[in-house]
């Protein structure tokens, strides 16, 4: 079981027991997920942005246009932190103290940089388009050569993570538990519905197998 080292910047310090610094597990949120959370800094104020981003190996894609505030902000200071987290459930407790959720989570920490090749940006592209769904680059046009060059890709290596989840019940005070309060967990889930198709669609046009699989999958 590969591990990163645990330091100052990943150790989990408060929960430490619902901690991981398992690689596998780690990765395994993250491509459970697609959205993360980006933290920059713009003229001393830290700002926190959500974007869809692409696994490949260690390293996390973004992109956006050329003169996105953000990108441009982590590629000056070549370094930012992403965080990844997926609500399980709300943990309705006896007491307000003790209410929570169950949850998966993942804060990564690492260097960027940007990508120049117009085939690395494609590849990478590629790779945040089928993160979203599988198969999903094959079926469509190719990008122009203005949309790549309007297109600004970012490369995050990641050189440490950690990841905390919560996966339990109501942890009440053993004295409050003979208490005339509904205790217990209300489960979350994000799940897909039927795709409903653009009303401009030349005549014919199905629902692509790879949608299908990506809907059947997900309710």
């Amino acid at each position: 079981m590969k591990e990163f080292e645990r330091s100052k910047l990943n150790r989990v310090k408060r929960g430490a027991n619902r901690a991981s610094y398992d690689i596998e597990k780690i990765n395994t949120i993250l491509d459970q997920n697609f959205i993360g959370y980006v933290c920059y800094t713009y003229e001393g104020t830290p700002i926190t942005i959500p974007m869809a981003y692409g696994r490949i190996g260690d390293k996390i894609h973004l992109h956006g246009s050329n003169g996105n505030r953000m990108l441009l902000g982590i590629l000056a200071a070549e370094k930012t932190s992403i965080t990844v987290m997926q609500l399980d459930g709300l943990v309705l407790a006896r007491s307000g103290f003790h209410h929570s959720v169950n949850y998966q989570s993942v804060a990564l920490f690492g260097t960027v940089k940007k990508v120049e090749d117009p085939t690395e940006k494609i590849k990478a592209l590629k790779c945040v388009m089928d993160h979203m769904i599988p198969n999903r680059w094959e079926t469509l046009r190719e990008m122009s050569e203005k949309e790549l060059k309007q297109t600004l890709v970012v490369e995050f290596v990641i050189q440490t993570a950690s990841a905390k989840y919560r996966d339990e019940g109501v942890l009440d005070e053993p004295e409050d538990e003979n208490l005339p309060i509904w205790a217990g967990i209300v489960p979350i889930q994000q799940k897909a519905l039927d795709p409903i198709s653009e009303s401009d669609l030349p005549p014919k046009t199905a629902v692509p197998q790879h949608v299908i699989e990506y809907v059947a999958k997900h309710q």
